[in-house]
């Protein structure tokens, strides 16, 4: 089993015993950030993972990590942008029990971004994730069980004025899952939407570390994240989740323990969406 830090330094987190154990898990995205945490949590609950990369060998650290800890994870690769690479994907993977539709971009722009940026936007955000559920379903209906998972945002509830074609793209998620329910009715299949607020991925960190040290908020993630979080996205919790923070909740949705969550948009962002822009 892998096992995985806690929130606290010197701790760690053990499985959930969720179910998962012999399950085939697919994470798009999972190369790196949010979606290498996800895949930790999953082959932590004993399941088989499949880590996307758009490029060969993309990804090749994340797998080697799970299975230098004892866990077992293989590496699939092809561009979720084009039909083609999306089949290369789902064709390398062969049949999934688990889709977890992590894959997504924000990418800079503003009221005056042109079309093809926001067709863009949308192509990244929801058509990709559209192509791996034609791609994957048709064996978990065979089977008479599955999870379709994606990982949208909680900035989709409350945007800004900038980044408007990726918050509309990301805003379309919580209808799609709740139609696809609708459609998987009876199947033994389930959709849902996880959706987190700010991570504290790699590089999170280290923009709001150099932030720290030009601002004077300290010198240790421990005293720099609240007063990031209070610049950027304030939360009631005051502390930011890691990858693997949202990974246990994905991780929760799709073991027998998330069987009756159909449909739903559950938001991971300590309490952010409460608070005013």
């Amino acid at each position: 089993m892998v096992t995985l830090k806690g929130r606290s330094p010197g701790t760690t987190v053990d499985p959930m015993d969720l179910g998962l154990t012999d399950r085939t898990v697919l994470i798009t995205g999972s190369h790196r950030g949010t979606g290498a945490g996800i895949a930790r949590v999953f082959a932590g609950e004993g399941a088989q993972v499949l880590v996307h990369g758009f490029e060969t060998d993309q990804g090749t650290d994340v797998v080697d990590d799970i299975t230098d800890r004892g866990g077992r994870a293989r590496l699939v690769t092809g561009n979720l942008m084009t039909d083609e690479g999306a089949a290369a994907v789902v064709d390398a993977a062969g049949p999934v029990d688990v889709l977890v539709n992590n894959y997504g971009l924000a990418g800079r722009g503003t009221w005056e971004t042109d079309s093809d940026e926001w067709f863009d936007a949308w192509n990244r955000n929801v058509v990709s994730g559209v192509r791996m559920v034609h791609g994957c379903v048709p064996s978990m209906r065979e089977q008479g069980w599955g999870r379709v998972i994606f990982v949208g945002t909680v900035g989709s509830a409350r945007p800004g004025d900038r980044m408007p074609h990726y918050y509309s793209s990301k805003a379309a998620l919580p209808g799609l899952v709740v139609s696809l329910a609708r459609d998987l009715g009876g199947s033994g299949i389930t959709a849902n939407l996880v959706s987190p607020g700010l991570i504290a991925t790699a590089e999170v960190r280290q923009r709001f570390m150099r932030m720290g040290a030009q601002k004077g908020w300290g010198s240790t993630w421990e005293e720099v994240a609240p007063r990031a979080l209070e610049g950027f996205m304030p939360s009631p919790a005051t502390t930011i989740p890691d990858p693997e923070d949202v990974g246990r909740v994905v991780a929760f949705v799709a073991g027998h323990t998330g069987w009756p969550i159909n449909g739903a948009n559950i938001r991971v962002d300590g309490g952010a969406a409460m608070t005013p822009n």
